[in-house]
């Protein structure tokens, strides 16, 4: 066990040094290219009146760039640490009983959760610590402290740059690496997954903890800093329009909402525990079951914290009331969080009837299997949807009504609504990262199991583990996406205040019908798809590669099949590693270069023409487009992919011929057809959607 899980470790670990590299490298060069901008660009009225200089703005805004990104690094560091160090105790846990396996896969999960959630929280409050003293925020002639939170939209920019590339290079090594395994080493040589026969089976693992560890923790970290700093944007600027005494409280307020989130998730973690009389005999109790029991805890307790917390920081004499009608904000985003994990778990999960109509389409091919996955992905767009739109339109309506007007007597609380929703529903977010890192430490642990030979009762426990852990990697995907809708929403009211500013001129609607904004807003729904095409193409490629060095393998080397050979694990770790390197820079450049592109060109035809916003106007209408485009491609994506992967599973428990039939390849078919859509494409969705709300909101100066 510890000889495999040192290979895992150290294949793990020298792709994360090759990636991160050229990580950042990019970053650098990206760093630069801000620095001119903003040198070079116009000042708003706010740092004209706090003596803001151009150098001192430019300067500001690459360092909290290059910030966020060595933070996200950081993060999906510390993910992929503990996950090549956790699996090989889950795999001696399993030896002796499921529910001590369970624990000790959660607890690493845990660890690596609440550090990133951590990170996100003491980073942004590092950064605006420091600009606070060093501007002399709110003394005379200098910076008002509710337009501080404008100079941090650099740390979330760099935050989404490296989770963008992380999951983009993570997701096509984990894939390529998965499907090249599966297709030679099921459907042609009939071995079992995770096989040591398997010359792919290490990369498999290896991708594992790059792919879903490393790449998913820098995901959510970035989706955090993200809604942490649109969240103080709206409430500075509503603070502001409002004329609140002390502002702070509304600055403050989401940094003080995910510090109770380390608290109220490590208590749903401890939770978890293992019982006296465990025992590798007993009954596997179901883990989906002890799961859900810990999330219950964490969203009780966050539901009391969040309350608290509203009532110390957001009562204003102005609108005594205004606090009751924020912390039912936060209540409609935990509820949706939640409503949102049931609706993935309804459509991922085999217990539930669409997994299991996919598996039955099984029995009949190869082709209904892929016909009937597509259906059921498009068919689970529908609810979330609905979710998400009823959970605006609530937060902005009780935020609208909370009694906060400007100085004409309009109400203005209903963005800020929306933002604590936002805060709500990722109120239980290090919970949430919990159950998605538990996934591939048991995935690890079970690929431990079967190449050590261990015998069939520990095999069945990781089985069931491995199962559940693709469920919870599902739905913490749904969590993700709904996350990514309601913070871009944020983000994109952030950009257009922030266009406003700069250009001394009310900038508060955007007309579809000019043809110029029409164009802007197609644009950005081709390059949803363009991103997804591209990144699927790449796991393709790359899983051609392998499937030919497996097949070669298993050619030049016929003793492998008696175990009498010893396949070159290392070969196929290098081909993967160098191929999703390469391949990553294609889609990342496009999301990247595409929006500043576009942006500027319009911006010079409106110079010419005579309307000096239609750059802007055409870039909101992107990312407007983008967003919708985007949400709707990532959940088709996520859920397919997952449903795939759980009726291939379900075949596996026995039913349909079980391991080894028909149904069996033809599930095996299409989980490799929904490998590269709910682990490299969908997650990279989540990314790009913020992403694209961030680059706006950073070069904002090129479109005027």
């Amino acid at each position: 066990m510890s000889q495999i899980s040192e290979a895992i470790r150290d294949g793990a670990e020298g792709f994360f040094r090759t990636q991160y590299g050229t990580i950042s490298k990019m970053a650098l060069l990206l760093a630069l290219v801000i620095l001119s901008i903003y040198l070079f660009r116009n000042t708003t009225p706010q740092q004209e009146s706090s003596g803001l200089g151009r150098a001192t703005s430019a300067y500001i805004t690459v360092a909290a760039f290059l910030l966020g990104a060595l933070c996200s690094g950081v993060a999906g560091y510390v993910g992929m640490w503990v996950s090549v160090r956790a699996n090989v105790r889950v795999s001696s846990a399993a030896r002796r009983s499921a529910r001590e396996a369970l624990q000790v896969a959660v607890r690493a999960g845990g660890f690596s959760a609440l550090v990133v959630v951590g990170m996100a929280v003491i980073g942004i409050a590092i950064l605006y610590a420091t600009f606070y003293v060093w501007l002399g925020v709110d003394s005379p002639g200098s910076m008002k402290v509710t337009d501080l939170p404008l100079l941090l939209v650099g740390y979330g920019f760099g935050a989404s740059f490296v989770a963008l590339f992380a999951q983009l290079g993570g997701g096509i090594y984990t894939k390529a690496a998965d499907v090249g395994a599966d297709l030679v080493g099921k459907v042609e040589q009939g071995i079992p997954e995770d096989d040591p026969r398997n010359p792919a089976v290490i990369a498999d693992l290896v991708g594992d903890n790059v792919g879903d560890c490393a790449a998913r923790g820098a995901d959510l970290f970035e989706s955090i800093a993200a809604e942490i700093i649109s969240a103080m944007i709206l409430g500075g600027t509503m603070a502001q329009r409002c004329k609140i005494e002390d502002p702070s409280g509304f600055i403050l307020f989401p940094l003080v909402v995910h510090s109770f989130d380390l608290v109220v998730s490590s208590i749903g973690i401890l939770s978890i525990r293992s019982t006296r009389d465990s025992s590798v005999k007993a009954p596997i109790e179901d883990p989906m079951t002890i799961l859900q029991k810990g999330y219950s805890v964490t969203i009780v307790l966050a539901i009391l914290t969040f309350a608290g917390s509203t009532r110390w920081l957001l009562y204003t004499e102005q609108a005594p009331s205004a606090w009751l009608n924020f912390a039912l904000c936060g209540l409609v985003g935990i509820i949706t969080a939640y409503v949102f994990v049931w609706i993935t778990k309804y459509y991922t999960d085999y217990k539930h009837e669409p997994v299991r109509t996919l598996a039955l389409s099984s029995s009949t091919g190869h082709g209904t299997n892929i016909i009937a996955g597509v259906s059921l992905g498009l068919e689970s767009t529908a609810l979330p949807v609905l979710v998400i739109s009823i959970s605006i339109i609530s937060a902005f309506w009780l935020g609208h009504t909370s009694g906060l007007v400007d100085e004409t007597g309009s109400p203005t609380g209903g963005l800020f609504g929306t933002a604590v929703a936002t805060m709500g529903m990722l109120s239980t977010a290090a919970y949430i990262l919990t159950m998605d890192m538990f996934g591939p430490i048991a995935d690890n642990a079970g690929g431990i199991v079967e190449m050590s030979q261990q015998p069939e009762s520990v095999r069945e426990i990781t089985d069931v583990l491995d199962a559940v852990g693709n469920t919870t990697k599902a739905t913490t995907k749904g969590f993700a996406i709904g996350s990514a809708a309601l913070a871009s929403f944020l983000l994109f009211s952030a950009y257009m205040d922030e266009v406003a500013s700069f250009a001394h001129e009310s900038f508060k609607q955007v007309d579809i019908a000019i043809p110029e904004v029409f164009i802007g807003g197609l644009l950005g729904s081709m390059l949803i798809f363009l991103f997804s095409a591209w990144a699927c193409a790449a796991v393709g490629r790359t899983a051609q590669e392998v499937v030919k060095e497996v097949r070669r393998q298993f050619i030049e080397r016929p003793g492998i099949m008696d175990y009498k050979e010893k396949p070159d694990y290392g070969r196929c770790v290098a081909i993967v590693a160098s191929a999703s390197l390469r391949e990553m820079i294609k889609p990342g450049a496009l999301a990247i270069v595409s929006p500043i592109v576009v942006g500027f060109l319009f911006r010079v035809l409106g110079h010419y023409t005579g309307h000096p916003l239609l750059g802007a106007k055409v870039v909101a209408a992107l990312l407007m487009f983008a967003t919708v485009s985007g949400i709707l491609m990532a959940l088709f994506l996520n859920t397919a992919g997952g449903a795939w992967d759980n009726a291939k599973k379900y075949i596996e428990t026995g039913a349909l011929g079980g391991k080894g039939s028909d149904s069996h390849k033809a599930a095996v078919t299409g989980d490799t057809v929904g490998d590269p859509f709910k682990d490299t494409a969908g997650p990279s969705l989540h990314v790009l959607i913020k992403m694209l709300a961030t680059i706006t909101l950073v070069m904002a100066p090129v479109f005027l």
